[in-house]
Formats: C-alpha cells, sequence, structure tokens
C-alpha cells in the first residue's frame, strides 16, 4: 500500500490532536504504551523461559550423562570396564564414564542432612568442564584417593573448607551380634565446587570411584555408566546404536526420559505464557478500534469536505488506516527495543532492584539457579513483531472502511 504526501500528512495532523479532541489522543497513546508494553513482556519472559530452559539442560547434561546404561537384570553393573570399552568404539560417543551413586547421611560437628554421593574416577572428573571448571576452592588435583569435592552450598551451610573432615553414613550398616550398626567412614574435602544449581551444590558429593565401590559395597562393580554423545538433542539416533551394542547386557535410559516430566511442564508453561501475554496486546489493538471510531465520528465533516474537493474513498481509507498503524508500528518498535534491552540487562537489573529494595527477588532454593538467565531467540522475537503488526493493522481495518463509506451530504447537513 503506497501513501501519498497528502495522506500521510494529514493522519499525522490527526494523531496530534487539538486541546477539544485531547480525549482521542489520550486512547492513542494509550494504546501505544499497551501495545509496547505487550510486546516487551512478551520478549521478556519468552527469554526467561528460553533461558531458564537452556540453563538447566546445560547443567543436567553437564553433570549426569546424556544415557545411563544400567544392568539389565537389575543391580550393580559387573564386568563395566570391558562394556565401556565397547561403548567408546560406538559412533558418536565421546566419553563412557563407570558411575557409583547412591544415598548416605552427611554429618559434620553434630548436624545431619542427606546426601546423593557419586563415586567417579579422579581422570573422568578432572575433563568433566562442568565441574572441573567450577572449582571455587581447592583444585581439580585435590579430588582423588579418600578426598572428596562437595557443592559450595553446602560447604556454606554446614561451614566447610577445603581440608575439613566429613563423616558419611551409609544407609545399610553391619549386621552384629548386637544388631546393625550403622557403618561410617570420614573424608577430607578436597575441593568444592559451583556449578550454578542449588540441587547440586547443595546436596552433591562426589567421591573416587574405589572410595564409592568400598562404601557401598559394590566390589568389582557399578550402578550405571554415564555415556556422553556429540548431539544430546538428537539422542534417539545415539540411543539406536549404543542400544545394538549392549546387545542386551544393559539397559539403556536417555536423558529426555530421565527428564521428561521437568522439560515437558516447562515447554507447557512457555506455551501457555505467550498465549496470556498475547492477550496484552490483544486488548492494546481493540483500543486503536475505539480511538479510531471516536476519531472518525469527531472528524466527520473533515471527511465530507475531503470527499467534496475530491478525495476519493481509497484516499480516506489510507489516511486512517495509516492513523492507525503509526499507533502500531511505534508501539511495536518501542516494544521491542525496551523488551530486547531488558532481557540483555535483566540480571544486572534484577540485582540492582534486590539491592533497593533489600528482598531476594530470585531464590536460588526456589528456581534452582543462582542467577536469572534470559537467552533471547530472534525468530521468536520476529514473531512478537509480526504478531503486534498483525492485529494493529487488523485493528485498522473497519474504522477505516466505516470512514470511507461516510456520505459526505449526511455528514454536513448534521454539522
Amino acid at each position: 500500500m503506497i501513501f501519498s504526501a497528502f495522506e500521510r500528512m494529514v493522519a499525522m495532523r490527526y494523531l496530534r490532536a487539538r486541546r477539544q479532541e485531547g480525549f482521542i489522543s489520550v486512547i492513542a497513546a494509550f494504546s501505544l504504551l499497551g501495545i509496547g508494553l505487550g510486546v516487551a513482556t512478551l520478549i521478556i519472559v519468552m527469554a526467561v523461559m528460553n533461558g531458564f530452559r537452556a540453563e538447566l539442560l546445560g547443567r543436567v547434561l553437564g553433570l549426569n550423562g546424556h544415557l545411563n546404561v544400567y544392568s539389565s537384570r537389575g543391580g550393580p553393573l559387573v564386568d563395566f570396564d570391558a562394556l565401556a570399552d565397547v561403548l567408546r568404539g560406538t559412533p558418536g560417543v565421546i566419553t563412557v564414564t563407570p558411575t557409583v551413586e547412591g544415598q548416605a547421611l552427611l554429618s559434620v560437628r553434630g548436624v545431619a542432612s542427606g546426601a546423593v554421593v557419586r563415586g567417579v574416577r579422579p581422570e573422568d572428573f578432572s575433563v568433566r568442564p562442568t565441574l572441573s571448571q567450577n572449582i571455587v576452592r581447592g583444585s581439580v588435583q585435590d579430588f582423588g584417593e579418600d578426598r572428596v569435592a562437595i557443592g559450595v552450598r553446602m560447604a556454606q551451610r554446614l561451614g566447610l573448607s577445603v581440608g575439613d573432615q566429613i563423616t558419611l553414613i551409609a544407609p545399610q550398616g553391619n549386621v552384629t551380634a548386637f544388631g546393625t550398626v550403622p557403618r561410617m567412614r570420614s573424608y577430607p574435602v578436597g575441593a568444592i565446587f559451583d556449578v550454578g544449581m542449588f540441587e547440586y551444590d547443595n546436596s552433591f558429593v562426589f567421591m573416587p570411584l574405589p572410595e564409592a565401590q568400598a562404601f557401598f559395597r559394590l566390589p568389582d562393580a557399578v550402578s550405571s555408566l554415564e555415556v556422553f554423545v556429540q548431539d544430546p538433542t538428537q539422542i534417539q539416533g545415539a540411543r539406536a546404536s549404543i542400544q545394538n551394542a549392549v546387545a542386551g547386557q544393559g539397559r539403556v535410559v536417555d536423558w529426555q526420559q530421565s527428564n521428561a516430566s521437568f522439560f515437558t511442564a516447562l515447554q507447557v508453561e512457555r506455551n501457555v505464557m505467550f498465549l496470556i501475554l498475547s492477550l496484552i496486546i490483544t486488548v492494546a489493538a481493540f483500543n486503536i478500534i475505539s480511538s479510531l471510531i471516536m476519531l472518525v465520528k469527531d472528524k466527520g465533516r473533515d471527511i465530507a469536505i475531503l470527499r467534496t474537493m475530491g478525495a476519493s474513498r481509497g484516499m480516506i481509507m489510507r489516511i486512517f488506516f495509516l492513523a492507525g498503524a503509526s499507533v502500531g508500528v511505534t508501539g511495536t518498535v518501542f516494544g521491542l527495543i525496551l523488551g530486547v534491552s531488558f532481557a540483555l540487562n535483566i540480571e544486572t537489573i534484577r540485582q540492582v532492584i534486590q539491592t533497593l529494595t533489600g528482598t531476594n527477588l530470585f531464590s536460588a532454593e526456589i528456581y534452582f539457579l543462582s542467577q536469572l538467565p534470559a537467552k533471547i531467540e530472534w525468530d521468536e522475537v520476529l514473531h512478537v513483531a509480526l504478531l503486534a503488526l498483525g492485529l494493529s493493522f487488523a485493528a485498522t481495518i473497519y474504522p477505516s472502511w466505516r470512514a470511507a463509506r461516510l456520505d459526505p451530504v449526511e455528514a454536513l447537513r448534521y454539522e
């Protein structure tokens, strides 16, 4: 649609309402603000939801295998090194980590809490970036022999530092003539990690594999083999190859199966939030309809004069379409700039607000992450912009058509 200079001039003049038309100008301003805030809110919320999913997926897959191979008969997995060598030769497999995992009671200076103990070989611990690159106290080399690694939240909660002793109590005790006696052993803390996910930083204890095998009474056996592949997003193809490689010796569980309910809930929440927040833009579009209808009613005499001077119905329709579309386009651009700027600096803004108000806006205990994540996906930003522009343009069609259909004789007669 091509607009002449005259049409643009009249449309912009109608948007700059005079004093007696101030109410119409206020409605147009609120329509612009509503579209801008709706677009900005939608961009920010979608960016935060994408950031949550990306951060959780990255940290979960960084600490846990993309696939886990368990014993097909249940219980511990024996002869695991031979099976691990077979899996390492499977196309697409990067690393295979024998792992012993179990729950234990952790005691420090009379304070007890539950913990998840995971045993891995020191060489496997050192090549896992999520752990080795996030050591905040001690070093990767300090993990080994009988020294363990704990999370920073656990260290803060129990007042621990490198070199302190922790006592682990196994769930299965020693059976004696006087009953079952708890099995416990003390380990020095060799390293403290901070992966940025509350669950792991607060409750996980990493232990050298031989020590974990002795602690959980799994000599020459492991709980599972953690398999890391090149592309975890294409897990189904890798799963089929690994399933063929184990050939009935093991049972394969991939990360999508292990976390299906969690990531499905995130996706559902994301879709629902998009639908709900789109209503803000829809309401603002209805405001455009209201303001244009009132503008057409107020400008009836002007429209009649333009028609008698030779303006066609198409010209009148384009004038009012341009007036309404200008509100939608300006509001959309304003919302895009505000939303993208806010999303790119959301963590800084959160910290400033927390400092000013003295409140914790993003508790790691509730949201699992220590920082507020945001990831802008530009195709989604484009979809939001097209949605806002589409609704804005659609909202101008009826008032513009009504203005074009106005009978100049009737309009002048009742003025």
